[in-house]
């Protein structure tokens, strides 16, 4: 019902939803420091402020959450459905070659730029769906609310905020990931832990280890610097560790000591078996070194028995895992810093539905203190599940399948979006099935058809659960 109305108002404001998406594309958006008044940077602010004068010129009621979130209201009618989008970007980095990251521009069906695909092609996609809704005057006698935040890739403390002084509309979805229905969102264990040991000046010697640049990221670069070996032994070992890994290394001589760089390939923690992890294949080759014994050598020895270059299940810890619902556990040791007497490291694992406290941080907790390591971690995140069978998913596949001719389904993602703590809340686009919109890289982009479409299917659906 109403399909070709909602299909015919679209398609007549394409350039507009383009123009739109571009506007807020130019601006730079990544979360920086604090000023007065701007909770996450200028940039955040200023497309905050961009988003709600696009909603308030379109006729909707918006307010301002002190530069946390913004939200437009379709009516002053009962809360019933929230659309939660983000307008804040991961950084910008190297690589481009269509246009500048902040230069959007449309070519092939395509728009180019930081945040086109995540999060503020789709929230203009939204907003254009609720413009269908109020400018065609379809029957709703409730409200859809779009809701815009500004710090989703930094934590979502603006949400937190915003929860603070609101309530959960009874269904939320956010299109930030990818259709049909993402109803589960794993849970995830951000491990910290510790070590400390006796210094040690007897040669050979390891003088320091560091790698990795963020928790949620397969680190895709680690330096060791050592002492006391001739540089021909450890590029022997170095070629038959990147013959088992496929991770690079060189070596360079800095006065009495040796650079060692480890080269892998950089990928998301939820996805850790795409990308090659430098730190463990490091740590692999130090072990095969004859460094002099001593506390530090013995807490490297143990981190390649508990997280060994080929586990990204967490086998070693003791809590690999799998359900039906929502796959594997995965794991990825993100970030090691070690010293003479020192060590500090991080992992980063997304566990399925079946994953909690007593089967996943407790063993780790007492596999890490068997090692000497201290686990300083008190909880993990749990998994987020939504019935499948519920109408509210139903309403959101049938909505999807009307407007793609696709088979609707549900599904899981080891990444987290803004819904993850809300009781009734699931993913739902705005990319289709099998697009790779490059987030987080280089050329990051958006299918302008595709768009569309969500826009379209966001209409049908506020109409249906708002009716």
């Amino acid at each position: 019902m109403y399909q070709k109305k909602i299909e015919e108002f679209i398609d007549a404001h394409r350039q507009e939803m383009v123009d739109d998406i571009c506007r807020l594309c130019r601006i730079n958006s990544e979360r920086s420091a604090y000023q007065e008044g701007m909770p996450y940077g200028k940039g955040a602010s200023m497309a905050l402020s961009e988003a709600l004068g696009l909603a308030e010129r379109y006729g909707f009621a918006i307010h301002n959450y002190d530069n946390y979130v913004g939200t437009a209201d379709l009516n002053d009618k009962e809360k019933q459905l929230d659309i939660l989008a983000h307008l804040d970007v991961v950084p910008a980095g190297d690589g481009w070659s269509v246009t500048g990251p902040f230069e959007p521009v449309e070519k092939d069906g395509r728009i180019y730029g930081r945040g086109t695909a995540d999060d503020k092609g789709p929230a203009v996609a939204a907003l254009f769906a609720m413009r269908a809704v109020k400018e065609l005057g379809l029957p709703v006698s409730k409200n859809a609310r779009l809701i815009l935040g500004t710090d989703e890739e930094c934590g979502s403390s603006d949400l937190r905020h915003y929860y603070k002084v609101e309530e959960e509309a009874p269904m939320s979805f956010s299109p930030d990931a990818e259709f049909p229905v993402v109803n589960v969102e794993k849970g995830r264990l951000q491990g910290h832990f510790t070590a400390e040991f006796e210094a040690s000046e007897e040669l050979p010697r390891i003088c320091s280890v560091k790698g990795g640049t963020k928790m949620n990221v397969v680190p895709g670069k680690a330096m060791a610097v050592i002492e006391g070996l001739d540089d021909d032994l450890v590029r022997g070992e170095g070629k038959k560790v990147e013959s088992e890994t496929g991770v690079s290394f060189s070596i360079r001589g800095m006065n009495e000591t040796l650079e060692i760089t480890a080269e892998g390939i950089g990928a998301h923690a939820c996805g850790p078996q795409e990308g090659k992890n430098a730190i463990t294949a490091l740590l692999l080759l130090l072990t095969r070194l004859p460094f002099a014994d001593c506390g530090q050598l013995r807490a490297i020895r143990s981190l390649t028995e508990l997280f060994p270059y080929h586990d990204t299940a967490g086998g070693a810890l003791g809590i690999a895992m799998e359900d039906e619902i929502s796959g594997t556990l995965t794991l990825a040791f993100s970030l090691l810093e070690i010293t003479a007497d020192s060590l500090d490291a991080s992992f980063d694992s997304r566990c399925p539905v079946c994953a909690n406290e007593e089967n996943v941080l407790k063993p780790v907790r007492e596999r890490l203190r068997e090692h000497g390591f201290t686990l300083t971690t008190p909880a993990m995140e749990p998994p987020h599940h939504v019935d499948g069978e519920s109408d509210f998913v139903k309403t959101l596949l049938k909505a999807y399948e009307r407007y793609t001719g696709r088979k609707g389904s549900c599904g899981y993602m080891g990444g987290g979006t803004y819904v993850h703590s809300l009781k009734n809340g699931v993913a739902f686009g705005a990319a289709m099935p099998g697009t790779d919109n490059r987030m987080h890289g280089a050329d990051e982009f958006a299918v302008v058809d595709d768009l569309l479409t969500s826009a379209k299917i966001f209409a049908q659906v506020i109409v249906d659960l708002c009716k």
